[in-house]
């Protein structure tokens, strides 16, 4: 985790200095709770990196999986607390902040602190995905990588049932407390989203939408392995 972090510290740099950014290519992959988006994030590093290594250029380059080590880094540059950059995104967005009234000053400052989290994990992101060769999970990065010329947009989604009996049989919980779990960590991750979007997420957002309930984890891979390839994102070894 250290190296990672320490790796991104050194990106953000190097992007002020002038050099040129590479244009990706990036995977975003968002997914609804009890759709379990690791081992498709991972598998998929394992065959892009194994095509770049087989490829006529033998490029070496390595995809890498990133997620909150995101706020973790935007922690670091803002010499903030952890806690404290999460705690930005928990919440519900502040609703159209131009209608706040001005003398309710503490609330326009800590919107404006807030702001600061928020385009910080923006140009994190936004950085990140320009260098390439990565798969952001979550993090609402889908909103900001739309003009990395090569990119794919992922969604993992399941009826809400199918996610709670999941999460059930996955953690030993009795129904109503997965019900709990399930509607918070979509709650959160909506929230994320508003705050960094500034709306709630469509079916617009994304270039693929996988129905996780219907699908082998294994064969969304190959779905995403047979766009990558037509789309000319991967170096491949056939």
């Amino acid at each position: 985790m250290k190296e990672l972090l320490q790796s991104c510290i050194e990106a953000c740099s190097k992007s002020d200095s002038g050099e040129k950014q590479a244009l990706g290519p990036v995977i975003t992959m968002s997914r609804e709770c009890g759709c379990q988006a690791n081992y498709i994030a991972t598998k998929l590093t394992r065959i892009l990196t194994g095509y770049n290594y087989l490829s006529e250029s033998k490029s070496g380059v390595e995809w890498k999986v990133i997620s909150k080590e995101i706020l973790d880094l935007a922690a670091r540059e803002l010499k903030m607390d952890n806690k404290q950059i999460r705690n930005v995104f928990m919440n519900k967005p502040y609703p159209g902040i131009n209608d706040v009234v001005a003398t309710f000053s503490s609330i326009v400052l800590d919107h404006s602190s807030d702001q600061k989290v928020i385009e910080t994990v923006r140009h994190i992101i936004h950085w990140l995905a320009g260098e390439g060769h990565v798969i952001i999970l979550g993090m609402a990065a889908n909103f900001i990588v739309n003009d990395i010329p090569q990119h794919l947009n992922i969604k993992l989604m399941a009826p809400l049932d199918w996610r709670i009996e999941r999460v059930m049989r996955q953690n030993g919980l009795l129904i109503e407390e997965a019900e709990v779990y399930v509607r918070e960590i979509d709650r959160q991750r909506n929230y994320f989203v508003e705050h960094v979007a500034g709306r709630k997420p469509n079916s617009l957002d994304y270039d693929l939408i996988f129905n996780y309930s219907t699908m082998t984890e294994d064969h969304i891979v190959d779905a995403i392995i047979s766009v990558l390839k037509d789309r000319r994102m991967v170096n491949s070894a056939e």
